[in-house]
């Protein structure tokens, strides 16, 4: 029998969403920016013959309408659980990144009888606000022709697109970070994640309302209830990551109740799909999806 596979659809309450493969469902949250094809490649490595793996767009981004009068972080959880309802899923195991682990953690805390599992990876646990940046690497990430422009050069040179995509994310330099392009590059699973994010991590067009209001809420970010959230959790933070700092690991290590901590040494915000031992990092993650 061949596994279930349906096309992304918007639910009732705008939810752009999607669901791929049978057996263990894990929801997969994307971070800041994104959309519904950045949770696709994160949960990639799930084999569509042992997860149902549900994937989503989340408030604002894509094809997820925002409503200013259901925008916070509570009201984006609750919607995790509308999704899931759309799918016919009671429980779910869960896949976060980045910026998308608050809204992560809060639904874990809101809604415990939904979440059998949590993984976060390289997630926020705090506030946080979008760090300065040059004006060529503005225009590249916030406008529409920056969008184009990296798209294309994805294409045409891969090479430079790997290496200031892990640049702008990690504090490697010099002889590490050219250790760890060519390993990237060499591996065409790593290279196509890293490629895809380039295509993927522009705040224009549609993806502009969610990254206002994840700046917005993330910025607000004073206590998530992080000790209310008691499904099994595993954090995975790579050392070098400068886009999300270690820190914020620390903080869920410390506050949720048994969490377990991984941390790749030379790991970039990447690390969980490009970092050199990736492949045993994503057996332990499918691991922990699988608790019952």
């Amino acid at each position: 029998m061949q596994p279930e596979t349906r096309p992304p659809a918007t639910s009732a309450d705008s939810t752009e969403s999607a669901v791929r493969g049978t057996g263990a469902p894990v929801l997969v949250v994307h971070g800041t920016p994104g959309g519904i094809d950045v949770a696709e490649a994160m949960g990639r490595f799930l084999p569509s013959d042992g997860f149902r793996v549900v994937t989503l767009s989340r408030p604002g981004y894509l094809g997820s309408t925002l409503d200013p009068a259901r925008a916070s972080l509570d009201d984006e959880a609750d919607r995790f659980a509308d999704v899931l309802d759309a799918h016919g899923v009671d429980r779910a195991a869960v896949l976060a990144w980045s910026g998308g682990a608050p809204a992560a953690y809060r639904f874990a805390a809101r809604h415990p009888h939904r979440v059998r599992s949590l993984v976060v990876a390289a997630g926020l646990s705090g506030r946080w606000t979008p760090a300065r940046v040059p004006p060529l690497e503005w225009v590249v990430s916030h406008t529409a022709v920056g969008a184009a422009l990296a798209g294309i050069a994805a294409r045409v040179a891969p090479g430079a697109v790997v290496r200031a995509a892990e640049a702008g994310v990690s504090s490697l330099r010099g002889p590490a970070l050219d250790a760890h392009v060519r390993d990237v590059l060499a591996d065409p699973v790593r290279r196509a994640f890293v490629l895809g994010l380039a295509a993927t991590g522009n705040t224009s067009g549609p993806h502009r309302a969610g990254w206002r209001n994840d700046v917005r809420n993330l910025g607000a970010v004073d206590d998530l209830g992080l000790r209310d959230v008691h499904a099994p959790t595993l954090l995975v933070h790579g050392d070098a990551d400068t886009d999300v700092e270690p820190r914020h690991s620390a903080r869920a290590l410390a506050e949720v109740p048994g969490a377990e901590l991984l941390t790749l040494p030379g790991g970039t915000h990447f690390a969980l799909w490009d970092h050199r031992d990736a492949e045993a990092v994503q057996d332990r993650v499918r691991e922990h999806l699988r608790h019952p």
